[in-house]
């Protein structure tokens, strides 16, 4: 059996990209599946897919990023894999070493990372071109050296394709059936959610002002804050008080606010990383048959409007997030067909089993099919 070696030092053992989605595939395919985690939780067996755990995380970015790849790459070696499959941009370095032992490593670009330091607000913002710049020369250089290139969206593996061996799309899209809506008729409430990471470059701000603006509106959050300060903010909004936030919350809460609201919410502000992204949670709200109020970037008009599956505002702008809302709770029956309308384009085209076979053939053609044999 074909042994292949996932890594990551950054994401959860049970990410939904890497996990359930990659890992799982994979040894349902036959592989021997191997995801190589720093989180201090053990080792385990989960779903066919044997977890090898390196250690806790250190305490601070610059110190993982220090300690865990060494660590990682030793726990590597000892797997003696046909195949790396890295998630982490600090891991290059780690790609590059084995690469050079005659591994085939394969770096899932799961976001674009020098648009997206663009928008780190960690980073002094007159530092962060220079660093967006000279990431991006560094990481080409690096993926030039390994097998092949995974992105999560077009428009990354089209930026790879200029510099790597191999790029292919595999599309990070969600479960069919995983958030479908109930067989009994969805409630009405006046509720509206958003489920993802509470920013403020996701336009959380611009979304608890525009609830203000509509009478009896509730707004479930589902997702961390990403700084304390940033929630103190929040919560000294006059909106915040018609928010619901529940936290980081597990799949099947997730599908319980699903099955509550009467639309879905990614009005991201248009940020350079943002602009030619396909969110998760957007084809999610589509899965779950809920229509989406979305950002007016010109990729993702052009999927809201071909399939006639919600309505696009400038994310940046409350009342105009208010006024699609209420426009959408005040017909039912026309925010009913939007949200069947993204269900079939979900169950059709944006579903994981289409991009699952990007991923196998990639498999295929890197190492062959998954009986070829356990090791090098």
């Amino acid at each position: 059996m074909t042994r292949v070696v996932h890594v990551t030092t950054v994401h959860p053992r049970d990410d939904i990209r890497i996990f359930r989605k990659e890992c799982v595939s994979l040894a349902r395919a036959g592989y021997e599946v191997v995801q190589v985690v720093g989180d201090g939780q053990g080792n385990a067996l989960v779903d066919g897919v044997r977890i090898v755990d390196i250690g806790a995380r250190p305490a601070g970015r610059l110190a993982r990023m220090r300690r865990q790849p060494a660590a990682a790459l030793a726990a590597v070696r000892r797997e003696r894999p046909a195949l790396v499959h890295l998630h982490d941009p600090e891991l290059l370095p780690l790609g590059a070493a084995l690469a050079r032992e005659g591994v085939p490593v394969v770096y899932d670009a799961h976001e674009d990372v020098p648009r997206q330091i663009l928008t780190k607000q960690w980073i002094p913002a007159a530092l962060r071109p220079w660093l967006a710049h000279a990431f991006e020369i560094y990481e080409n250089r690096q993926v030039r050296r390994l097998a092949a290139v995974s992105a999560a969206t077009p428009h990354i593996a089209e930026r790879f394709a200029k510099v790597a061996r191999l790029a292919v799309n595999v599309g990070n899209y969600p479960f069919e059936a995983e958030l479908a809506p109930p067989a009994a008729a969805r409630p009405h409430e006046r509720v509206v959610c958003y489920v993802g990471g509470l920013m403020r470059t996701r336009g959380l701000l611009q979304m608890v002002r525009a609830v203000a603006l509509v009478p009896g509106l509730r707004l479930v959050l589902c997702g961390r804050f990403e700084d304390a300060a940033f929630e103190a903010a929040m919560r000294a909004e006059p909106g915040w008080a018609q928010v619901e936030w529940l936290g980081q919350v597990g799949r099947e809460q997730v599908r319980e606010v699903m099955a509550r609201a009467g639309a879905g919410l990614v009005t991201l502000l248009p940020m350079p990383s943002y602009l030619d992204a396909l969110p998760i949670k957007m084809f999610e709200y589509m899965s779950a048959g809920l229509p989406v109020v979305a950002s007016d970037f010109p990729m993702w008009r052009g999927i809201v409007e071909r399939h006639g599956c919600g309505v696009v505002v400038d994310p940046a702008n409350p009342v105009a997030i208010a006024a699609a809302i209420e426009a959408l709770l005040d017909d039912p029956v026309r925010a009913q067909a939007m949200g069947e309308a993204g269900l079939a384009a979900v169950r059709s085209t944006y579903r994981w089993p289409v991009a699952e076979r990007e991923l196998l053939a990639l498999y295929d053609r890197l190492v062959g099919p998954p009986g070829g044999g356990a090791a090098r």
